[in-house]
């Protein structure tokens, strides 16, 4: 069970996080510019199509992506959050900065979904005064310089060390252990090589007694493996999402929900019956 704002999720059977970017520049998503209400149905439609969580972000975390302000993050995540916590979703806010976050929480959200894994002055303190869940997400290097030149002697062995311990350093500022998730960061410093590794080492990360979440969707190490640009890689996505399953990861964060939803059943009834 994964406990989010007094919520229960079971995780005995594999959930979807959509991706709802609320930015001009995303990686594989955004249009140019900012469109709230545009944001607000696609992330109702994300519900509508079998997401458990909808995970909002006001900040672009491609390499080489031009910073935010916090006052412009909180203006492009804050309606949609709250448009959706009054629907009754669960909303997850995709931020590193504790600012956000709490604005973010204040909205109605019931996740912190945080690429620097609370790192940030403040972030962990943010978290534990609410009764939120919370993503932690290893990344090497930051967004502006990650993809230059990342370097490992393990890469399982270190992501899966830094996860053990932000799990440690939350419980430690009062975050309950069924309130966190750990991610390992797919594309966040990484080469595909490491990202490989990763995905077929899963099951070490797994070991943590956390869930998993794993986001591979439309990620450029599909776009290296197929060929595919990256709006045509939903076919990689969903085969990235079931081998992240079938090792472990309880969550998948996707962009194209109704397909991975269908794929996760039937992959689902197959398996356990």
């Amino acid at each position: 069970m994964l406990r989010l704002r007094g919520r229960l999720l079971d995780l005995a059977t594999p959930r979807v996080m959509g991706v709802v970017n609320v930015t001009p520049d995303s990686f594989s998503d955004g249009r140019g510019a900012i469109d709230l209400a545009r944001a607000i149905d696609l992330a109702r439609a994300h519900v509508a199509d079998g997401a458990d969580i909808v995970d909002v972000g006001g900040e672009s975390t491609r390499p080489r992506a031009t910073p935010v302000t916090e006052r412009d993050e909180i203006a492009r995540v804050v309606p949609v959050i709250a448009a959706l916590a009054a629907d009754g979703a669960l909303v997850s806010v995709d931020t590193m900065k504790p600012a956000v976050m709490r604005a973010a929480i204040e909205a109605g959200a019931a996740m912190v979904n945080d690429v620097r894994a609370l790192t940030s002055q403040g972030a962990l303190e943010a978290v534990a005064r609410s009764d939120v869940a919370v993503c932690l997400m290893h990344m090497q290097g930051d967004p502006a310089t990650m993809q230059v030149a990342p370097s490992y002697n393990d890469v399982v062995a270190e992501v899966r060390a830094f996860l053990a311990a932000r799990v440690a350093a939350a419980e430690a500022a009062g975050i309950a252990r069924d309130h966190i998730v750990v991610d390992p960061g797919f594309g966040f410093g990484k080469t595909l090589g490491h990202n490989l590794a990763l995905l077929r080492g899963l099951p070490a990360i797994a070991s943590l007694d956390v869930p998993v979440l794993a986001g591979l969707s439309r990620k450029s190490m599909l776009g290296a493996i197929t060929g595919r640009d990256v709006g045509d890689r939903l076919a990689a996505s969903i085969a990235a999402a079931l081998a992240a399953i079938a090792r472990g990861a309880a969550i998948v964060r996707v962009h194209d929900v109704r397909a991975t939803v269908d794929a996760l059943r039937v992959w689902h009834a197959a398996c356990e019956g």
